[in-house]
């Protein structure tokens, strides 16, 4: 109201009188009167309604002051009245320009049209400066432009502008975006004065892409130089950390903290719960959560996340279900979490329920809580779910795919499968096979028996897409050959992988010797595996079996001697239902059940039923 009371033309001649305004005009010292109250008028706006009365007056009496109009519109984000502006304005100067450039990188995030401004203002052969380039290098970081980028950097040395802090800063930040971690580190090197600023900007940017071990070297070095770490840096290290399962160094941040009396507020006490979470201390990080007196949805869901990804799914719901009693709205990032959870134990109401919830937000097409949706139904067998919010995804990625693919071969319908990769492969725009996808493919062609295939597709990583198979591709080709017989060519398998193989794949050959009694790759298996896991039962169990098949009774008692000497005990199996809403789970050898004496009942009328069916079971793989 303020500027209507004070800028209507009829108003005006009550600050100042026309002869005054005249004489104003004609003043060529400084700013006229007019001019002046103006200005200062125009620092006071909030709304959109009174910069254009102030722009108004300044047409209505001639004042050519564009530059600060411009700079008032971007503060208040109105993106066409801003771009409509300065396209009237007569010969923008260098100032103008890096406002706009400014607003256009920064206020609207439009990288590729504050490039476009930034050449167009080279070649009005404008200059550029200090002011300019911070923008310039944070619109290619975020375009990921390598090239424009290294050209602009040739720009600032060769200009001189090296020296500037901000210049330098934004250097670091475009190379660590664009993973160009040697040139990022370059230009930290090559700084003649560095302030904490140009610390956090490498730290981070070593955390940020995975480099954990350089982030908290050089958060040392850092610290021996006699800097202070800031939150900014203590997030970074928190992070890497993490990364790194370095709980150790976690613990002296936090007493960091805790010492310097920082606030612990949600950036910070979710950095140290989502440390600790990753490093598997949950208890550490419910401490940290439950002693934050103020919670939002950051906080809420990086404790969320520590249970889901820590497996412990029965928490992870639990937590869920106190956080919508406090009223946080939940976001994708909470929902993808809980149905990880969801998709673990099989607590499929749960699931449709966030489902529902994800539907009435408008969230359910949101790329991750899709593919998560895919994920939870999926592994609650109900595969047509899945395959329906599959197909109304508007937008699909990688994962999406590489989820739907999975979700078909390990439910056995490996032609689905198949052919859902050869769409991918040849129509799909956005997304292409990767790792992934191939264990996938190569899952589906296992559980079908389908070795040529598998072999095809297999070769196909490397001459098609130039993929370097992995130890979970050679676990498929080893699982594949194996339960086709073809242990021989299994063992070959094993010997021409590249790297040291891994428990699961020689698992899978383990086993499939046991049921074609091979005791000659067997053994050899047995010695690797017995190596590499000396306190898995079921690797002496198996091994166990495999000479009992062949009545080899003293390498039998063997095994099981030297798993008692070894003090390795077997884990009892278990499982578990949803009923009620209410996991319930059983375990193998246990009568503590409630009604264990009515699922015994229950379960001798069925071992009745299958013997009269003529069911005999296969005692020796027992």
């Amino acid at each position: 109201m303020f500027l209507r009371a004070k800028l209507q033309p009829c108003k005006i001649s009550r600050f100042f009188s026309i002869e005054a305004t005249k004489q104003a005009f004609n003043n060529q010292q400084g700013y006229s009167p007019i001019t002046q109250q103006l200005l200062r008028l125009l620092k006071k706006c909030i709304t959109i309604k009174q910069v254009q009365q102030i722009h108004t007056q300044m047409l209505i009496y001639s004042i050519e002051k564009a530059n600060y109009l411009l700079s008032n519109i971007i503060d208040l984000k109105y993106f066409n009245y801003a771009t409509l502006l300065f396209s009237h304005i007569h010969s923008p100067n260098e100032y103008a320009f890096n406002i706009m450039i400014r607003g256009l990188t920064t206020t609207w995030q439009k990288f590729d049209l504050s490039l476009e401004l930034y050449y167009k203002m080279k070649s009005l052969g404008l200059k550029t400066d200090n002011f300019t380039y911070p923008f310039v290098f944070m619109c290619c970081g975020n375009l990921l432009a390598v090239e424009l980028g290294k050209l602009a950097h040739c720009e600032v040395v060769k200009n001189g502008l090296f020296v500037d802090f901000h210049v330098g800063h934004s250097l670091i930040t475009m190379y660590s975006r664009i993973g160009k971690m040697g040139f990022a580190r370059k230009v930290f090197d090559e700084m003649s004065r560095r302030d904490l600023v140009s610390w956090n900007s490498m730290i981070s940017g070593y955390a940020q892409t995975g480099c954990s071990r350089e982030a908290v070297g050089l958060f040392m070095e850092m610290r021996n130089e006699g800097f202070e770490p800031d939150e900014r840096t203590l997030v970074s290290v928190l992070g890497a950390c993490g990364d790194l399962g370095d709980v150790n160094l976690g613990n002296q941040v936090e007493e960091y903290v805790v010492e310097k009396r920082m606030e612990l507020n949600s950036f910070m006490g979710s950095a140290l719960i989502n440390m600790y979470g990753k490093c598997g201390d949950l208890v550490s990080a419910r401490r940290i959560f439950d002693g934050m007196k103020k919670k939002d949805v950051i906080t809420w869901n990086a404790m969320i996340s520590g249970y889901a990804q820590n497996g412990l799914s029965e928490e992870t719901i639990s937590l869920f279900n106190a956080m919508k009693e406090t009223g946080v709205n939940l976001n994708n990032i909470t929902l993808v979490s809980v149905l990880s959870a969801c998709a673990s134990i099989g607590a499929l109401d749960v699931g449709k329920c966030i489902h529902d919830y994800a539907s009435r937000r408008g969230i359910k097409h949101d790329i991750y809580v899709a593919t998560a949706l895919i994920d939870m139904y999926a592994k609650c067998g109900y595969l047509d779910d899945a395959y329906q919010i599959f197909e109304s995804m508007p937008r699909k990625n990688e994962v999406s795919w590489n989820a739907m693919i999975s979700a078909l071969a390990f439910h056995g319908r490996a032609q689905e499968a198949l052919s859902l990769f050869e769409r991918m492969s040849l129509k799909s725009s956005d997304s292409r096979p990767d790792d992934v996808t191939f264990v996938g493919v190569l899952s589906a062609c296992v559980h079908a028996g389908l070795v040529d295939e598998g072999r095809r597709l297999f070769d196909l990583m490397s001459s098609s897409f130039g993929l370097v198979p992995k130890v979970e591709h050679y676990s498929c080709m080893v699982d594949l050959l194996s339960r086709a017989g073809r242990v021989y060519e299994a063992w070959e398998f094993i010997e021409k992988i590249p790297q040291k193989p891994d428990e699961i794949l020689l698992g899978a050959l383990l086993g499939a010797c046991q049921k074609l009694k091979n005791i000659d790759v067997g053994e050899r298996v047995m010695q690797l595996l017995l190596e590499m896991e000396p306190s898995n039962s079921g690797n002496y169990i198996i091994s166990s079996k495999i000479y009992a098949n062949l009545r080899r009774w003293d390498d039998s008692a063997r095994m099981r001697q030297l798993m008692r000497q070894k003090g390795v005990t077997k884990i009892p199996g278990c499982s578990w239902i949803e009923m009620d809403s209410q996991h319930v789970e059983f375990r193998a050898g246990s009568s503590s059940h409630p009604i264990a004496d009515e699922i015994h009942q229950a379960l001798d009328l069925l071992y009745e039923e299958m013997a009269i069916e003529g069911y005999v079971p296969n005692v020796n793989l027992v």
